[in-house]
């Protein structure tokens, strides 16, 4: 019954975990557009009060206006990133707990080595992370196979691997969960960068092109465009590939506490059981 709630749960979370990621998408592209076309785009910021004009000397909300419509795009992806960045520090500073990690395994270990099975569960209790979570259910299997005694020794360490396994895959995937968005970030945003580049030099050519005097005005313009569009595509790829790189690591330490603790766990229990 238990396990029918944990999936009915997890089919709810994962349901309304696809509502936040869709809606914050489209918040960032909103939010984009409009800074974009009310901020950046502000008469003010221009000579003569004309946004298709020169923009007023220093004035960097209207350069980066100039670069053209790939703009509100690349200022998507950079929101998508950061809201999807603190996303994660938040989700990780959860799953983490109360305290600090080696001191909660030091401490387990120690619970298990002198069969403080209730104690170990309450510390548990205490410090409310994802290891705490997968070790709880761990330590309550643990109690009751202790007391089984329809089952043989090999039986039983099997059934509590098993219940470690199953609680690990519960929570694991908590912690990479859209990741995946800032690895694709750090690779769409150069490309997105490049493609207003190539605007940028079409425009710039193009008033190269034209008969007699080139467009002052085109040329600059087009310039730009082209500049200012690396500038973001390639800003945010490299934001994306630092975070993403922190975040793994992260992740990586936190399984590796996940599994020190848990070969603890089966260990203690193999010595116990005769």
């Amino acid at each position: 019954m238990s396990k029918k709630n944990n999936q009915g749960g997890q089919t709810l979370g994962d349901a309304l975990r696809s509502t936040f990621t869709i809606g914050a998408m489209l918040v960032a592209l909103v939010v984009s557009i409009l800074i974009y076309k009310y901020l950046m785009g502000s008469p003010l910021n221009f000579e003569g009060g004309n946004p298709a004009g020169h923009p007023l000397p220093g004035n960097y909300l209207a350069i980066i206006y100039k670069g053209g419509f790939v703009v509100p795009i690349l200022m998507t992806i950079n929101l998508i990133l950061i809201i999807f960045s603190i996303e994660r520090a938040i989700s990780l500073s959860r799953a983490r707990g109360k305290g600090r990690i080696n001191v909660f395994v030091k401490n387990l270990q120690n619970d298990l080595a002198n069969d403080k099975i209730e104690d170990a569960i309450a510390a548990c209790d205490k410090q409310k992370g994802s290891l705490a979570n997968v070790m709880k259910a761990g330590l309550m299997r643990y109690r009751a196979l202790q007391n089984d005694p329809k089952l043989e020794k090999d039986q039983k360490i099997l059934a509590l691997q098993k219940e470690f396994e199953e609680a690990s895959a519960l929570e694991l995937p908590m912690l990479s969960r859209n990741l995946v968005i800032l690895s694709t970030i750090a690779s769409i945003s150069v490309l997105a960068g490049l493609l207003g580049t190539v605007f940028g030099m079409i425009r710039a050519f193009a008033a190269l092109a034209t008969a007699g005097s080139p467009d002052a005005l085109a040329l600059a313009t087009g310039i730009s465009e082209a500049l200012i569009n690396t500038a973001f595509g390639i800003g945010g790829s490299l934001f994306a590939i630092v975070l993403y790189s922190y975040f793994s690591t992260q992740i990586d330490s936190f399984t590796y506490k996940i599994d020190e603790a848990g070969f603890s766990l089966i260990q203690s229990f193999a010595a116990s059981t005769k």
